[in-house]
């Protein structure tokens, strides 16, 4: 067209065109320039930086990925860390997601047919796998969304019109669904949150109190509960019973549920721990009866040690338009490829795989169940003492006959805070008991759990752990062995905890504080006297007293453990003592407290005296030293303070003046002339200061023995209060040679005992000696000659 153009006008214009053209393009060029340049200079300072710019590679990115996964924050939690055992199995699972990425950008006949054989695989191999004949089955991340989705089947199979009218159906009979109290916490809330129904549809069933497990559903309140329903218009819809409750791992009666719905056409749904067993060649007939109700949700994952693979739900319903209704199918190919991890690991383990796995934490189990048998104050509580997946247990210190009886006079006396302050007590123990073996032994997957009736509890729940953690029969020796070692630890404590509160309440100046949610010996206060002082101020002195306490404590050679408490709901202003043994002296440690206490009181005291005291001297000191200045002044007179005349009459006539000072004597508190000083040209000593206050618990200890431990030999009433003839006494008995049995000669280790008892017997005699001796008097006299002299 620019050739044709050329042609038909003037050369001159077409030239002219052509330059305009030109022109036209720099200009846009320029200013397309100038928009990108101003684009990024103002309009993208909102994207993050790691978008900024044309991308990062693969290396930064995964980089990163490790970073987060292992940073700092394990460093400080690695005691708290547990690593996923992820094994190849494991991989095979992780494999399964990438796949499903990738299957889902084929053609759709393709990607439809694919998704219908894993599938209907997975279905059919888990149904049989778990007993469960002609069942359907719903995959979901979330292990309550299965029960959700069955909710809503049962709502609309029980509701003809409800896919029309919707919620103004429920108006005439307000459908029902029951759980056991011992159902996981907040799942009645959760349903009733999705599914848009009031809390009032929730019924909470209460667990057996007289007869059978107090964490099984009571079956007889169950039933006058469903009548009193029915009676009151409403619908009994839904029960979920468990087979292995989340707390205690027991299993309700389901045969006898399952007959209580099929009278009141209810729906029957089971979840559980127990139902891995059912993979087991022996199942036990209480969770067998499972396989019977209309649906059950198998978490698969926690069993076999797969990360990131879906819970199943099975169920059993003959109209599929209400399943698709209700969410449990769906048309959509893509959302059938969540089976497919599990198509992989399934096939990867296959069914011995399975079954080893389930079949070796039964046995890590049953390992303990029979270790715990022969332990003494270990009480357990479990469904079948020959075969539980979970065993739970707990510390508890058994009274005796006559213990018993004092205790049980003594809690009908003031029955509710005896009762309540012991259950707190253990609960705060077997809390401490479980975190120890938790950290001890990680690898055994304890954890605490709360019970309503028996309270804070250690759990072992190796169905859901084991495969995870690489649990081991070591590991639950090791487990055992640990508990050994805590048991002695813990009946001590909880004996000396009363005598330590006695000696606490019996001892001047120390303040008892009763925390029963501190798993030790106790918490100890020192009070501190004040002097008319504010409460800010006393508060401050009374913290830097505690906390120089607690310092002083930690100082000390001893197995004890001090702290401040725990970080968040502690007392201030405490000392917290940790879990003691058995041969703890309590008598000892509440003097030493004691002593400590009142020495950094005493010397706070005096070093606040001692800056009143400087400060007055100091200002005693200005006032003599003008004093001073002024009679100089009077005695050199007027003519020598002038500068030229008072040189060259110092000169001629000099003027000889004794040399005046002062001292301050920090030890009388007052100040003193320096003549002394510069006629002996030495300075005197003063008198001397008095001695620091300091402890007098220092007990004459055996070689290697700690502080605050009972000794073991006959021979521990040593002291530095005994009195001389106590010490004559000791002396004389300490002389005598050990008594032997008739014909038994004294050996070198007897002779050597003897020896070194009469050393220790000498040593405290010659100390007690220059306690009473006459220093004193010599002394006075001294004085007295100097008071003569002068």
């Amino acid at each position: 067209m620019d050739a044709s153009l050329e042609k038909m006008v003037d050369p001159t214009l077409a030239e002219m065109g052509k330059n305009l053209n030109e022109a036209m393009k720099m200009l846009e060029d320029n200013q397309r320039k100038a928009e990108e340049e101003n684009e990024k200079k103002y309009a993208r300072k909102d994207i993050p930086g790691p978008l900024q710019g044309s991308g990062q590679d693969m290396v930064s990115i995964l980089q990163l990925v490790q970073n987060l996964m292992h940073g700092e924050e394990e460093e400080e939690t690695s005691q708290a860390y547990r690593l996923q055992n992820v094994g190849e199995q494991g991989h095979m699972a992780l494999l399964g997601h990438s796949l499903a990425a990738y299957i889902s950008v084929l053609d759709r006949e393709r990607l439809r047919k694919l998704t219908t054989r894993i599938l209907s695989d997975t279905t059919l191999w888990l149904c049989r796998l778990f007993r469960y004949e002609n069942g359907s089955a719903y995959y979901h991340e979330d292990d309550r969304e299965g029960l959700l989705k069955i909710c809503r089947l049962v709502i609309h199979t029980r509701y003809e019109d409800y896919t029309i009218e919707g919620f103004n159906v429920l108006y005439t009979k307000q459908p029902v669904i029951y759980i056991s109290s011992a159902a996981r916490t907040g799942l009645g809330q959760a349903l009733c949150n999705q599914l848009g129904l009031p809390l009032s549809c929730m019924c909470r069933v209460p667990c057996n109190t007289m007869f059978g497990s107090q964490h099984q559903m009571d079956v007889a309140l169950l039933d006058r509960v469903i009548k009193d329903d029915v009676e009151s218009g409403k619908l009994p819809l839904l029960l979920v019973a468990n087979a292995g409750t989340p707390g205690a791992g027991h299993t309700d009666k389901l045969g006898r549920l399952k007959e209580l719905c099929e009278q009141y056409n209810m729906w029957l749904h089971v979840e559980g721990v127990n139902l891995a067993t059912l993979a087991l060649g022996y199942v036990s007939s209480s969770v067998l009866t499972a396989t019977k109700c209309d649906s059950m949700t198998l978490t698969l994952g926690s069993w076999l040690g797969l990360p990131a693979v879906p819970a199943v739900t099975l169920y059993r319903h003959e109209d599929p338009s209400l399943s698709l209704a209700a969410g449990l199918t769906s048309s959509q190919p893509v959302e059938k490829l969540r089976a497919l991890p599990l198509w992989l690991s399934l096939q990867y383990l296959g069914h011995d795989g399975i079954v080893e796995r389930i079949k070796h934490a039964s046995q890590l189990s049953q390992r303990l169940l029979e270790n715990l048998k022969n332990l003494d104050f270990i009480k357990t509580s479990v469904e079948d003492e020959l075969s539980s997946p979970v065993v739970v247990f707990k510390f508890f210190r058994e009274y005796s006959n006559r213990d018993q009886t004092s205790h049980a006079a003594q809690a009908s006396t003031i029955q509710h805070p005896i009762i309540s302050n012991e259950r707190y007590i253990y609960d705060t123990f077997n809390q401490w008991l479980g975190e120890q073996l938790a950290q001890v032994v990680p690898a055994s997957g304890v954890d605490v759990v709360e019970l309503e009736d028996e309270g804070t509890c250690v759990r072992f729940s190796p169905l859901m752990t084991s495969a995870v953690l690489g649990t081991e029969i070591q590991d639950v020796d090791q487990l055992v062995d640990c508990l050994k070692m805590k048991i002695p630890v813990l009946t001590s404590t909880l004996q000396l905890r009363e005598e330590f509160e006695q000696e606490v309440r019996r001892t001047v100046g120390l303040l008892y504080i009763e925390d029963l949610s501190w798993p030790g010996l106790g918490v100890v206060r020192y009070n501190y006297h004040s002097d008319g002082k504010n409460d800010d101020k006393q508060e401050k002195e009374l913290e830097k007293i505690n906390t120089e306490l607690l310092k002083k404590l930690n100082e000390l050679e001893s197995d004890l453990t001090f702290s401040l408490g725990p970080e968040f709901g502690g007392q201030k202003n405490c000392v917290y003592i940790g879990m003691v043994t058995e041969d703890l002296d309590v008598s000892e440690l509440v003097e030493t407290i004691a002593a400590t206490g009142r020495e950094i009181e005493e010397n706070s005291r005096l070093l606040e005296n001692m800056t009143e005291v400087v400060r007055k001297g100091i200002q005693e000191a200005q006032l003599q030293l003008q004093k001073a200045n002024e009679e100089r002044l009077l005695e050199e007179g007027l003519l020598r303070q002038i500068p030229v005349v008072g040189s060259v009459l110092n000169w001629f006539s000099p003027f000889q003046a004794s040399p005046k000072g002062r001292t301050f004597n920090l030890t009388a508190g007052s100040l003193e002339s320096t003549e002394s000083t510069y006629v002996s040209k030495a300075q005197g000593t003063g008198t001397t200061p008095p001695p620091t206050p300091t402890s007098s618990l220092a007990k004459q200890r055996l070689p290697g023995q700690k502080i605050f431990k009972r000794s073991l030999r006959s021979s521990d009433a040593f002291s530095e209060t005994s009195s001389v003839s106590h010490c004559d006494d000791l002396e004389k008995v300490d002389q005598r040679p050990p008594a032997l049995f008739p014909g038994q000669e004294q050996g070198p280790l007897e002779t050597e005992k003897a020896e070194e008892q009469k050393e220790l017997a000498q040593a405290t005699k010659t100390d007690t000696e220059d306690i009473q001796s006459d220093k004193l008097p010599r002394d006075c006299t001294k004085v007295e000659e100097q008071e003569g002299q002068r």
